[in-house]
């Protein structure tokens, strides 16, 4: 028989966090993220996205055994930004057995009626800046800190549950070449001279968290049309400037200004921590620190690469041409085999045609599920191969 109960205590929380740890020790493609950071984003004195989300941590038992997890998320913002009432799920994971997310199901159902919500759908964090998206292609490949990893038996459970296609994120491995195109060079030369660009040095640490604070800045401005998005808070900035530190450096971040000191893109990436943290387990102390340190500053052949926008008003100009060519040139230099980037919408053109330039592997996808409560489909996802489209309607539909 399998009981639920809501994870509330400190070490409550905890045993959520572990349990894919223990579920996966055993394989190859599983990489943990940082177990402190995770007890801490579920915490609502720690995390700021408490602010304006509500959550609820389930696990599941079986014989005094934890065979089961699951968070609900209340994202107020991301519904009223969308007109919707709908309950965020995260944090699915399982043993290959329908008692257990049948009860894991009918606990979120309960807590998603308690609010008063019509629909679940995820997986999604309290913000865009968390992990999203089950895993649906590329269960072979390994996988980064920062997002879910999971068994290809997830998706028959989701299936039988009665969970469909909302929308999907791919991700692609980069095969760096030996050398920058000369085409490439060439417009960014160009790009460069024509706007007054440069790319900012990142040695003075002093500067990065301002430099940082802009980042997010741009990044809720440039993300604000995507799918889930909701714009972060001073908080919530503050605390990814913090979480970001140790990753930025002039070998894997480019950050472009213009001769107003405005940031009008950014690349930011970091040595890959995945057989690191396989290494650790997630924890970095008393002793991950030292394999932590060795992938961040020591020889790494892989890239993983975190976010990357351009300012809105810019898009089409050249600017992100300018950081892709930064960031190969560096990567080059480093002795980076392979980037990999994270998780981006599969209608975001945007960002996905500037790949095309490189030789590439669409190696994963992943997917946010949805089911309405009452058993009804859902609505069709608006998916437009042009983002600017989108916020054109958008647009001529509040001018009516």
């Amino acid at each position: 028989m399998v009981t639920i109960k809501a994870a509330k205590t400190r070490r409550e929380i905890r045993d959520f966090v572990l349990f894919p740890v223990k579920l996966y020790q055993n394989d190859p493609y599983y990489v943990p993220d940082m177990v402190g950071d995770q007890i801490n984003d579920l915490m609502p004195d720690k995390n700021p996205a408490f602010e304006y989300c509500e959550a609820r941590c389930f696990l599941a038992y079986r014989d005094g055994k934890i065979v089961g997890r699951v968070a609900g998320i209340l994202n107020k913002r991301a519904n009223e930004k969308n007109n919707v009432n709908y309950l965020r799920f995260a944090f699915f994971d399982f043993i290959d057995d329908p008692e257990v997310t049948d009860a894991l199901y009918g606990a979120l159902a309960d807590y998603a009626r308690e609010l008063g919500c019509v629909a679940i759908h995820g997986p999604q964090g309290f913000s865009d800046m968390d992990r999203e998206g089950m895993l649906v292609e590329g269960f072979d490949q390994l996988s980064q800190f920062y997002v879910y990893y999971n068994h290809p038996y997830y998706l028959d459970h989701m299936a039988r549950l009665g969970f469909v296609k909302e929308v999907d994120w791919v991700e692609y491995l980069i095969h760096i070449p030996s050398e920058v195109p000369p085409r490439l060079a060439q417009l960014v030369a160009r790009t460069k001279n024509h706007m007054n660009l440069e790319i900012r040095d990142l040695s003075e640490k002093g500067q990065l968290p301002k430099y940082l604070h802009d980042v997010f800045e741009l990044y809720n401005e440039a993300y604000q049309v995507l799918f889930g998005m909701v714009p972060l808070t001073p908080r919530q900035i503050e605390k990814y400037t913090h979480e970001f530190l140790p990753l930025v450096n002039n070998k894997t971040t480019c950050l472009v200004y213009n001769d107003k000191d405005e940031l009008v893109g950014f690349g930011v990436g970091a040595p890959s921590l995945s057989r690191a943290n396989q290494k650790t387990r997630g924890r970095l102390f008393p002793f991950g620190w030292i394999p932590t340190l060795r992938a961040l500053k020591g020889k790494n052949d892989r890239l993983d690469l975190f976010l990357i926008a351009v300012r809105p008003d810019l898009k089409g100009s050249g600017v992100n041409l300018v950081i892709v060519e930064d960031l190969l040139k560096k990567a080059i230099q480093n002795g980076v085999k392979y980037a990999e980037t994270g998780p981006q919408l599969e209608m975001n053109q945007n960002v996905l045609s500037q790949w095309r330039l490189f030789d590439t592997e669409q190696h994963k996808r992943r997917r946010c599920f949805i089911r309405m409560l009452d058993g009804s489909e859902p609505p069709v996802v608006t998916r437009l191969d042009n983002l600017d489209e989108l916020k054109a309607r958008k647009q001529a539909k509040a001018d009516e």
